[in-house]
């Protein structure tokens, strides 16, 4: 299926990053309400690029948090407390003593949750001299560009997606952050497990996407961890080509917002003896079908 086409744009610039997908896109003050056709215009090129980018973005956590709450409902992160005074707002903090980053590995966000998350927004607060750059991966080119004999396996299959196999794939990150925000000690990963199709299909573009990733995938419905282990390999190295995935360097005051519904994300952990600090607000989802 093509690509949608964008509309012609009035009130925004939009620059591709890469062929596969991402663009920062100039223009809007997010710290002012944005009239109706700007925002329909950044939405439509959410839509056709997966990933956006908005820069020089100087915003109070209300404003960021107004801006995300244009594409939908907020929701919280099961396992790391809210910022204090500003519900909706995670902190994603890597100290200068650390030597894990969340999210260091592909993923799409917690989709072990009956209803995963819409999208994501980041918003960078401080950053190392160099490094801490994040990879974008897109979903749809990784499903259209698979063989017709494997589209039609992995049709009627549904992957469990279990919340305990990202913390170990990520060396305890995730824990670390949750005890240092108090919050998601007493949450007992392994009850939180939901199966989704393999293959979904985006509920606004109708296009189809792989729907696994190797953060939370733990095997097929009906069959076991070993019997699903080479197809779910195969599908985790072929997803992330790099034909599929563009890479974008962080400045201070940039948003950042993508779709979870069709892409990856994968946060590089190159910046050794340096503070990170982001602010994420996640927006609520459906359930895949």
């Amino acid at each position: 299926m093509d690509q949608p086409v964008a509309m012609a744009y009035e009130t925004i610039t939009v620059e591709p990053i890469a062929g596969a997908l991402g663009a920062v896109i100039r223009g809007p003050d997010l710290s002012q309400p944005l009239e109706q056709q700007c925002f329909a215009e950044i939405h439509d090129a959410f839509l056709k690029h997966l990933v956006i980018f908005l820069e020089d973005q100087d915003l109070t956590p209300d404003q960021l948090l107004a801006f995300a709450k244009r594409f939908g409902p907020i929701v919280n992160y099961p396992f790391v407390k809210d910022m204090d005074g500003h519900p909706g707002i995670t902190e994603i903090i890597k100290t200068e003593n650390d030597t894990l980053n969340f999210g260091g590995l592909w993923h799409s966000d917690t989709t072990y949750l009956p209803k995963p998350p819409l999208g994501s927004m980041l918003y960078a607060r401080e950053l190392p001299p160099r490094g801490g750059d994040t990879l974008f991966a897109n979903m749809y080119l990784a499903y259209e560009t698979l063989s017709e004999g494997m589209k039609a396996m992995l049709a009627p299959l549904r992957a469990v997606s279990s919340a305990s196999l990202r913390d170990k794939s990520e060396g305890g990150a995730r824990s670390r952050i949750a005890a240092q925000t108090g919050r998601g000690q007493n949450v007992d990963q392994r009850d939180m497990a939901a199966d989704h199709p393999v293959v979904r299909t985006h509920p606004e573009t109708g296009r189809m996407a792989l729907y696994i990733n190797c953060a939370h995938s733990s095997h097929f419905v009906g069959m076991t961890q070993e019997e699903s282990r080479p197809i779910l390999q195969f599908l985790f190295e072929h997803m992330s080509r790099p034909e599929f995935t563009c890479r974008y360097r962080w400045k201070v005051d940039a948003v950042a917002l993508w779709d979870n519904r069709c892409s990856h994300h994968y946060a590089l952990n190159d910046y050794q003896g340096y503070r990170r600090l982001m602010h994420r607000v996640t927006i609520e989802g459906d359930t895949p079908v």
